[in-house]
Parts: C-alpha cells; sequence; structure tokens
C-alpha cells in the first residue's frame, strides 16, 4: 500500500505536458482528466503561469472574432456541405457494385480514354468544346464550385490578399503552386479583380482569384496542378494529362467552365447564365 501511495505522489506532482495544457484549456478533458489535472496543477507553477497567459489570448481571440462565431453558416456553405455528403454517399454505394461491374467500367474507361486521348493529340484546338476525357478534371472543376460556393458570399473576408497588392498575390501564389501565373483583366467583360488566396489540393496547392462586377456578382477562377493518379485507366504511371477544350459543369452550386493545359487545371465559376459564362472563359483562356 505504502508503495502504491508513493507511486501515485509521484505521479501528482509530474509537470503537465503541453498536450495537456492544450487539452485543458480548450476544455477537452473528461471530468475524470480534468480532476487529475488540476491536482497535478497545484505542484506545477510553471503550468498555472502558461495556462493563465494561454486562457488570456482564447478569451480575446473569441471576443474578437464574436461576431463570426454568432453568425449563422452561410446557405451556400450548408449547400456544397450537403453535396459534398451525398456525393461520398453515392462513391461509397458504386463500390458495392462488385466485380463484374467494376470490370465493366474499367473496360469501358479504358476504351473512352483511348479514342479521346487521341482527340486531345491535336485534333481540335484547345477552346472546342468536346474535351479530350481525363479521370481528375470533372472533379477539379467540383471542387471550384465549391470553393467558389464557400468564400464568394463572404462580405469581409472574400480573399486573402486584396487586388491592391496583386503583384505580392501573383509572386506568392506563383510561388505555392509551382507556375507562373497571371492574372487575367476582365475589365472589358466588367468585373473587377477582388483578390486571391491559396487554397489546397490533391495535386498541392490551388489558387482561386476572384472578380466582381458593378451589380455584385462575383465569379472565381480556380487554378492548380491537375492529380496524375487520377487520369483515366491505361494512361500509364507519369504519363502526360492531356490538354482539353472547353468542358460545361452544372452539377456543383455553381456553375463552371473548365479546361486543363499542360498539366494544369482550370476552372471559372460563377452564378451567370452559360453564355456569360463561355464568354468570360474564352477571354481568360487568350490572356493565359
Amino acid at each position: 500500500m505504502s508503495h502504491r501511495k508513493n507511486t501515485m505522489d509521484r505521479t501528482a506532482q509530474q509537470p503537465l505536458t503541453e498536450d495537456e495544457i492544450h487539452a485543458l484549456v480548450d476544455e477537452r478533458l473528461t471530468p475524470d482528466a480534468l480532476a487529475a489535472v488540476h491536482k497535478r496543477l497545484a505542484h506545477d507553477p510553471a503550468a498555472q503561469s502558461t495556462i493563465a497567459q494561454w486562457q488570456q489570448h482564447r478569451d480575446a481571440l473569441r471576443r474578437l472574432h464574436q461576431h463570426i462565431l454568432d453568425e449563422p453558416v452561410p446557405a451556400p456553405l450548408m449547400a456544397a456541405g450537403q453535396q459534398t455528403a451525398a456525393a461520398q454517399q453515392d462513391i461509397h454505394q458504386r463500390w458495392r457494385w462488385g466485380g463484374m461491374a467494376a470490370g465493366v467500367m474499367l473496360a469501358f474507361g479504358v476504351g473512352w480514354f483511348s479514342h479521346t486521348a487521341w482527340l486531345g493529340a491535336g485534333h481540335f484546338p484547345p477552346s472546342s468544346s468536346t474535351l479530350a476525357y481525363t479521370g481528375g478534371a470533372p472533379e477539379f472543376a467540383r471542387q471550384a464550385s465549391f470553393a467558389h460556393a464557400v468564400y464568394a458570399p463572404e462580405i469581409r473576408h472574400p480573399v486573402e490578399v486584396g487586388a491592391t497588392e496583386q503583384e505580392h498575390l501573383v509572386q506568392w501564389l506563383s510561388k505555392r503552386v509551382g507556375k507562373p501565373l497571371k492574372v487575367p483583366h476582365l475589365q472589358t467583360q466588367g468585373f473587377e479583380l477582388v483578390g486571391g488566396r491559396l487554397l489546397p489540393g490533391e495535386a498541392g496547392a490551388r489558387a482561386q482569384f476572384m472578380y466582381q462586377n458593378t451589380a455584385g456578382t462575383r465569379i472565381t477562377l480556380y487554378l492548380g496542378a491537375v492529380d496524375r493518379t487520377a487520369i483515366g485507366a491505361g494512361a500509364g504511371v507519369g504519363a502526360d494529362i492531356r490538354e482539353t477544350g472547353f468542358q460545361f459543369r452544372a452539377d456543383g452550386p455553381v456553375p463552371s467552365f473548365y479546361w486543363v493545359d499542360q498539366g494544369f487545371g482550370y476552372a471559372l465559376a460563377g452564378p451567370v447564365p452559360r453564355e456569360t459564362l463561355m464568354k468570360l472563359a474564352e477571354a481568360v483562356y487568350r490572356q493565359l
């Protein structure tokens, strides 16, 4: 009994780890764990001081952003989340089809890619409305649509870097996506640059440029490397992603036109008529 008591006493006097302090400040401890930590905290003046400072910082941040914390979730973001959940459920259902269906789909994919890759090898210009199929491109367009739905409704923080710092914006995003970028000018079409931001993607960083017209309508240009592992079956490891023509997608929160050029995907998304979006996409393509 004496040995057990000495062991418990030593445990109670052990300094708190940084992870335990984080859990305490973030209020993530169970009642039993909280009681044990408080018992050790009584013998740890350094941890007491750290916790007091971190709690002050936490409370200051909460006060600073309280207006955001109290805001309801934007309807476009809710819709994007619901569509993502539905898409994930659909993917799970497709995995249950079994070997025969999967084999049929794989064989169809190989044949289709072989046919359309020939089309993409130079038998039509990049601006053609026919698309040489690449497996990663449609998903890339959906991600562009969801990214638009998340950030376009923002009033105070629609972009990370504003148009007034365009030179810095272009240098920063070019470095992160690994490709020299240009910001297309769409003033002739009635849209001014708002700014841009950095976003994550399967094949690395992606960039989003946002534009707005005098009516307050926003469109976004989403770009980045297309994941080579998502190319149609049979292309082979390290195969080049074929250049594609414009393809219209309307299966996301907002419609978009997308295309692939030298391994990079581009998608222009926004709540405008298809003809208007097509003309804007052509203007963007000509400048890139």
